[in-house]
């Protein structure tokens, strides 16, 4: 499934190439309107926080038009690691994960932070939840590789992914609309319109719409929809107001909404124990799905506001923001992938088991900074950071028909508080006209803290004789979960049997239609049955368990043991250093060469509190030093301009997270581990190496090619953890130790290209125009364990069984594949109008952005399938 069509690729390509005119071999003269890319242009960036050409760049920062992340297939965030080498996105359940370079953050709830900082118009964006639906009205995106804390600041680990929307324009009433239409039954429309008010204030107004149909199937219960439905729309303002020469006040404010049936994994594991075969060989997009019916609503709003005056010789700024985002998805479920010469006989589509997320943050961001000029010798900044957030996050996972023991797992937050503080300065100075060096620093002070209630939902339940268990069910249909909710997050100690019987109830807004745990355990909440009420219903019945017919028990149960999430509570406060130095000289007016040092931070974050003696409360910040060292060059070839970049890098990865499973409960009989938490711990460093080359050609004809490559060398130095992937159940659950010493950096190729050809001529009247962008990837690994093989040990830590990850049921690597977009457009004379048609990820291909593996886990969270269609855009 997963094979690269190389065969395929190039007979499109060529078929493209041959189908062109004669007359686009007979032209020379450079096109240039509006809606076409101007080869020989110069590409402004604010990588160093200011506007430069993209060639003045000491560093790998890549950017792009929105008018040819269109073009070239990207419609969405997850595309654009297609256009980007060595850049990774996945969509965890609506949770957007960067990485760039294998560097990047799983782990971006309330415990933790992104590893590579989002940005809007350059204001820090803390919960890239629904990042993707700023993707409209784009004036260009930057990726910003390596740590770039000095000037971007809070967790710039990896680098920076900037989007930038088009601002107002104080000359003409123009805009634009577009409608579209895909397989996948999709269809969209965009539009903005920007109105001149007067000589110095200027208003414009955007909008997107999208509907598309589901890119997973559904083999399952036929009543639900699978995962991958989206109905999405935004809207934005954006004001500018020139008075004077000196003062420009820019303001937007913007609105989105997401719908549909969310961006849950596939848990694939039945498939390969099953089977025996790997991951890629099976359509991991056929799920058969059961239970609930996969839900998302995300609602996010925002206004920021940039303030600059000029006064002689260096500009006062001010930048900030508020941003809200209000996200709940109830997870698509499944029985699993659904494979060829699976046994269907058993499966059970009245399951409601199943996870329901809640996460709602209000954040502030405010920056003052003061720019000297950029045409004086010594261009300096000082700048002043303040970031504030708070949120409120809720989960719940649900085991319906919960046999013997086990109901559920909740951990509800809410109050989650952040605050970050940081005051930072950076400055280049010109030795000689060809020689300059540079250099900053930023000094950070981060303050978190949490409350609320985080562990197990247990119910244990005696029958006649004392027997074990009676089954529950919890979640079956119209149940919403209370999580942010609840009437009460305070667990004292010592709660009584009724206490803890009410406290576990709570955990429900409204019960299912089917739901047993009210009527089993309601008379022990409300007192007037400290037994329960022993109901049983066939659909619980497990064929082994009666009702006690001791009239002691009053119709209750033999026994009942409860157990409900335990407190939360966390605070910390780090502070950290970041800075960069470098020098850069000019060979000629348009050679460069350049090294630097530079380093960056991710903020710690907490664990869930248990006992402090087993697992410690926060874990500190990641940091990462990087050496730097590159040329960049722009020439004439053939008479045309051409560029030529490479850079070599190293880095030194530092306090590495890496999750780590821990027992937090012994069965003081048996000595049997039965309670486990994931913990983060700082355990772990790594060291990187790489090369990077960007090149662009243009040759006769309005022909251009651009070539970027990376090659790219990881390796874990140090980190032992518990092996998640090893619980042995038959020992209680307890897992083996787990030397990463060697292994990969997860989701990092050796090696990954794009190469995209275009070209436009006259043609109709108008103008034709055409590109074919292929993005190829090496295999790589979706998680730290590089299919090691899994050790199973006893309670004394005795290797038992070793089995090979494919065995196991683990296979991580991810091989290698390739996709390619194709785009064709025509715009006309007067550039008013235009069509085209697209296809992004043409062949189909299916590839694993991240892997969760655990005990019975392995859920793979899918690059985006296939889509083309056609477009028509007015211009006035």
């Amino acid at each position: 499934m997963t094979k690269v069509n190389y065969l395929a690729t190039g007979t499109a390509v060529i078929a493209i190439l041959s189908a062109t005119p004669a007359i686009a071999q007979e032209a020379d003269a450079e096109i240039q309107l509006a809606s076409v890319a101007d080869t020989d242009s110069v590409i402004v960036v604010t990588a160093n926080r200011v506007e430069e050409n993209l060639q003045d760049v000491s560093g790998v920062v890549q950017a792009f038009s929105g008018d040819q992340l269109r073009r070239d297939g990207v419609q969405e965030i997850r595309q654009l690691q297609t256009t980007v080498p060595g850049l990774n996105i996945a969509n965890q359940e609506g949770n957007i994960e960067i990485f760039i370079r294998g560097v990047g953050s799983a782990n971006n709830t309330e415990l933790g932070d992104p590893g590579a900082a989002p940005h809007l118009n350059g204001i820090y964006i803390p919960r890239p939840r629904g990042l993707g639906l700023m993707f409209y009205d784009v004036e260009r995106v930057e990726v910003n590789k390596g740590p770039q804390g000095t000037l971007y600041g809070r967790n710039a680990l990896a680098g920076t992914l900037n989007i930038i929307t088009a601002r107002p324009d104080l000359d003409d009433i123009s805009g634009y609309a577009q409608i579209e239409y895909g397989n996948r039954d999709s269809y969209a429309a965009e539009g903005a319109i920007n109105i001149p008010v007067s000589d110095t204030f200027a208003l414009r107004a955007a909008g997107t719409y999208i509907n598309r149909d589901y890119d997973y199937q559904n083999t399952g219960d036929p009543s639900l929809d699978p995962a991958g439905l989206e109905e999405n729309y935004a809207g934005r303002l954006s004001l500018l107001w020139e008075p004077t020469d000196r003062l420009s006040i820019f303001i937007m404010g913007d609105y989105g909404r997401e719908t549909g049936t969310g961006y849950p994994g596939t848990n694939i594991i039945n498939a390969l124990t099953n089977t025996g075969r790997r991951a890629e060989t099976f359509d991991q997009r056929q799920v058969a799905y059961r239970g609930p019916q996969g839900d998302l609503e995300n609602e996010l709003w925002g206004i920021q506001g940039q303030i600059s005056y000029q006064f002689d010789g260096f500009s006062l700024q001010y930048l900030g923001s508020f941003r809200s985002v209000d996200f709940e998805q109830t997870n698509a479920q499944s029985i699993g992938l659904d494979y060829p010469g699976r046994d269907r006989s058993g499966d059970d589509f009245d399951d409601f088991s199943t996870q329901y997320w809640v996460t709602r943050s209000e954040s502030q961001v405010h920056e003052l900074r003061l720019v000297a000029d950029q045409d004086q010798r010594f261009r300096w900044t000082l700048g002043g950071f303040f970031f504030d957030e708070n949120q409120e996050v809720g989960f719940l996972s649900l085991a319906d028909k919960g046999f013997c023991c086990f109901s559920g797992t909740e951990f509800t937050m809410p109050d989650v508080d952040g605050t970050s503080y940081a005051v930072y300065a950076d400055g280049t100075f010109d030795v000689t006209d060809r020689l300059r060096i540079f250099g900053g620093i930023r000094y950070t002070e981060e303050e978190k803290a949490r409350f609320g209630i985080g562990g197990n939902l247990a119910l244990v339940l005696g029958g006649e004789g004392f027997g074990c268990c009676f089954a529950t069910r919890f979640g079956t249909e119209g149940f919403v979960p209370a999580l942010l909710d609840r009437p009460n997050f305070i667990v004292p100690d010592g709660m009584s049997q009724q206490a803890i019987a009410q406290f576990l109830i709570e955990a429900t807004g409204v019960p299912g239609a089917r739901d047993t745990i009210i009527p089993q355990i309601g008379s022990i909440a409300d007192g007037t049955n400290p037994n329960g009420n022993c109901f049983v219903r066939d659909d619980i019945d497990n064929g082994f368990i009666t009702c006690p017919t001791d009239p002691a028990f009053n119709g209750g149960f033999s026994f009942v043991n409860l157990t409900v999430p335990g407190q939360q509570r966390g605070s910390s406060n780090f502070d950290f250093l970041d800075w960069r130095a470098g020098f850069e000289f000019d060979i000629t007016e348009d050679s460069m060469i350049y090294a630097k040092v530079s380093t960056g931070h991710k903020s710690g974050g907490f664990n869930d509190s248990f006992d402090p003696a087993l697992i410690p409360e926060l874990f500190s910040p990641e940091d990462v030093i990087v050496y730097e060292i590159g040329t960049r060059n722009t020439f004439d070839l053939f008479g045309r301009r051409a560029t030529a970049n490479l850079t070599g890098f190293y880095y030194d990865y530092n306090d590495q997270v890496f999750q780590d499973l821990t027992v937090i409960n012994v069965d003081p009989v048996t000595g049997n581990a039965n309670g486990f938490s994931l913990v983060n711990r700082n355990v772990g460093g790594s060291r990187i190496y790489g090369l990077e080359a960007e090149t662009s050609f243009s040759f006769t004809g309005n022909f251009r090619l651009t070539f970027n490559a990376l090659y790219l060398d990881t390796e874990i130095t140090e980190g032992v953890v518990a092996d998640v992937r090893s619980q042995n159940f038959g020992a209680g659950g307890v897992t083996s130790l787990i030397d990463l010493s060697g292994n990969d950096l997860p989701l990092a190729s050796d090696f990954s290209f794009t190469i995209k050809l275009d070209q436009h001529f006259p043609a109709f009247g108008g103008t034709l125009d055409w590109q074919a962008l292929y993005s190829h990837r090496s295999s790589y690994f979706l998680t730290q364990f590089n299919e090691d093989p899994v050790a199973f040990v006893d309670i004394n830590q005795n290797v038992v069984n070793v089995q090979s990850a494919q065995e196991a049921g683990f296979p991580d690597r991810q091989e290698a594949f390739g996709t390619l977009n194709l785009g064709i457009g025509w715009t006309s004379g007067d550039d008013r109008f235009r069509i085209e048609a697209y296809a992004s990820n043409l062949f189909d291909q299916q590839a694993s952005n991240k892997a969760l593996v655990g005990s019975g886990i392995n859920v793979r969270f899918l690059n985006d399938a296939q889509r083309y269609g056609v477009r028509l855009i007015t211009r006035f």
